[in-house]
């Protein structure tokens, strides 16, 4: 079959943090994408301000390099397993991979998710050790993790044959020798060349487009992205759109495009292995096959492994609703998630237990509050319940997802996480020494026993532990698991919190609250040092009397309030309580103040 000589289509794929993005951003500059004097933003194919704080990569995104009179196609995809969707998009428009390895952590569990899904589709791995600059590098051990993964994933004998090169990303320097010198990347763009395969395509074939991405354009409206297999594409020609592999609809592109640097390029016409953009298909979903109206040959679709978390995301119906955010109602709210579900292939919407709520469900907690999160800062005011896992039967026999959690923290923590781990029903599966004080364990563990565990988690290890998790099945539902052991202390009146209150509230437990922070009744202001809910007045203010008292009266000293994140707040709270979710405020509240029973105590 006939090649596109000058033409190569590849992936980048890594754990979180081990530098995919940053390297792109290398090989940008070096082809002479950017001008000189260029102003641009590091991490450059991180567009959306989410990625840029979180430092990961959510959504999977494209752009080329030209090196001499080649074209290289690169697509950037997530490292983390809640964007699993997203990675096993982009495989299906590559015919290669760059797999991009930590010089001192190695292969970790999103390594092994991606490079599995590579290997199964039989693309060719390039190996690339990144961050041979750090003074804790391992290389040849790194180097034997790799090839013992690859093992473990039943690599061909052909595909252990992995060129390998180093690098460091930051500084823009490859190298096949880490002890060598050198200034640039060429020898990464040579290898690509060498080593990736070009397109093939079959001149025999009608068109053949996949569509593996969604955006849009408020001037063009849908654009569907995706490889073009077979067949050229041009504005105007009538072709057939095919979902599940029969006819849908005839449809007529108003636009081509290709990509170049960062931009879209619109083109007179595609030709067949390229990856490209085509806009007038306002119904094409992920999954469809834009094909000749004649001759019909959709390519099968994608398939995207299932959800297996859901939310129930709802109304804000606390007293406070309304006040920080514009976007309230639940029709605003179920078109928000159904837009989402259009460029998401992983999330599901459905109706809620109620008529102001829907039950979401997603890959993962981090995807789940990544939504969120880019809801609040758009101006939706949400209430959300504790995530649940997503539980099936097979035989008769209740299974819940499994996950395999990676955790590498100091030798004298050991204990403790093995101790928490276990109460959660985790079961150690592989401890490794590196000999530098640090532990490698690796737990089974049900994905309920890691709700509300990583904060846990950075509390036991102060801050030093490192853990990451991918769903690598199912297992028997594993039984009860003990949630948050303490009760709260639940605000029973609207006012204002003050400084008097909190001060004598402290003992009892930890405050969430700060002086002048608005309360009404349910919202929970702390954390009861015992197990049941108390009710409290945080309110209270300091009777005044007409007698003065011998000597000034003594400063109120406070304890810094814990203040959450989304994700920590999602993890926090019990199967009675939401997390209110505000443009400005975060707060956690009971989900009703009447159900709660029992007499009030007042402190």
């Amino acid at each position: 079959m006939p090649v596109r000589e000058k033409l190569r289509n590849l992936a980048i794929i890594a754990h979180v943090d081990h530098g995919k993005t940053t390297l792109v951003d290398a090989m940008l500059w070096q082809s002479g994408v950017f001008r000189q004097n260029e102003q641009v933003a590091e991490r450059v194919m991180d567009s959306m301000d989410l990625e840029r704080e979180k430092g990961i990569t959510i959504m999977a995104k494209n752009t080329a390099v030209i090196y001499g009179d080649y074209k290289i196609n690169i697509v950037d995809t997530p490292g983390h397993a809640d964007f699993g969707g997203e990675v096993e998009r982009t495989l299906n428009m590559v015919d290669g991979v760059l797999l991009l390895v930590d010089a001192s952590e190695g292969p970790l569990p999103q390594t092994r998710f991606v490079l599995g899904k590579s290997l199964a589709a039989g693309l060719p791995v390039l190996v690339v050790v990144n961050k041979i600059d750090r003074p804790d590098r391992r290389i040849a051990q790194v180097l034997d993790e790799i090839y013992d993964l690859f093992i473990d994933l039943d690599a061909t004998e052909e595909q252990l044959e992995f060129p390998i090169l180093y690098t460091n990303a930051k500084d823009g320097v490859a190298l096949f020798d880490p002890d060598d010198d050198g200034s640039d990347l060429k020898p990464l763009f040579k290898t690509i060349i060498d080593h990736v395969p070009p397109p093939s395509f079959d001149p025999q074939t009608p068109v053949q487009f996949l569509v593996t991405s969604l955006d849009y354009s408020d001037y063009m409206g849908r654009i569907a992205v995706g490889k073009l297999a077979n067949g050229e594409l041009k504005p105007g020609v009538k072709l057939a759109l095919t979902k599940q592999g029969e006819f849908h609809q005839e449809i007529a592109l108003t636009q081509v495009y290709t990509y170049q640097g960062l931009k879209r390029i619109e083109a007179e016409s595609i030709e067949a292995g390229d990856i490209a953009a085509v806009a007038g298909v306002e119904e094409a979903f992920i999954g469809d096959t834009i094909t000749d109206l004649e001759d019909m040959r959709p390519l099968p679709s994608i398939s995207v492994e299932e959800p297996t978390m859901s939310m129930e995301i709802g109304v804000n119906t606390s007293p406070m609703a309304g006040k920080e955010g514009k976007l309230l109602t639940s029709r605003q709210i179920k078109s928000r998630l159904e837009k989402e579900t259009l460029y998401n292939v992983s999330i599901r919407v459905e109706p809620g237990q109620t008529t102001d709520s829907f039950k979401v469900s997603a890959r993962g907690e981090l995807q789940l509050a990544v939504l969120v999160e880019t809801m609040r800062r758009e101006g939706f005011e949400l209430s959300l319940a504790r995530p649940r896992i997503i539980t099936k039967n097979v035989d008769g026999v209740r299974m819940e997802p499994l996950e395999l959690a990676v955790i590498d923290i100091p030798e004298e923590y050991v204990g403790v996480v093995t101790e928490k781990l276990s109460a959660r029903k985790g079961k150690l599966v592989k401890m490794v020494n590196h000999g530098s004080g640090r532990v490698r364990l690796e737990f089974e563990v049900p994905t309920r026993g890691l709700i509300g565990y990583r904060s846990q988690f950075l509390t036991d290890t102060r801050g030093t532990g490192i853990l990451t998790a991918l769903v690598i099945g199912h297992a028997p539902y594993a039984g009860d698991i003990p949630s948050r052991p303490n009760g709260a202390l639940v605000s029973d009146r609207m006012g204002q919190a003050v400084t008097f209150a909190i001060h004598h509230l402290q003992p009892r437990g930890v405050i969430f609250v700060k002086p002048n922070q608005p309360s009404y009744p349910g919202l929970i202001v702390g954390e009861n040092s015992r197990v049941q809910d108390i009710w409290v007045n945080i309110t209270k203010e300091k009777k005044l009397t007409n007698l003065r008292a011998s000597g000034a009266d003594e400063a109120l000293r406070l304890v810094p309030p814990r203040q959450f994140t989304l994700e920590q707040a999602m993890e926090y709270i019990n199967d009675d309580e939401l997390v209110e979710v505000t443009p400005k405020s975060i707060r956690l509240r009971k989900k009703s103040v009447k159900k709660l029973g029992g007499a009030r105590k007042n402190v």
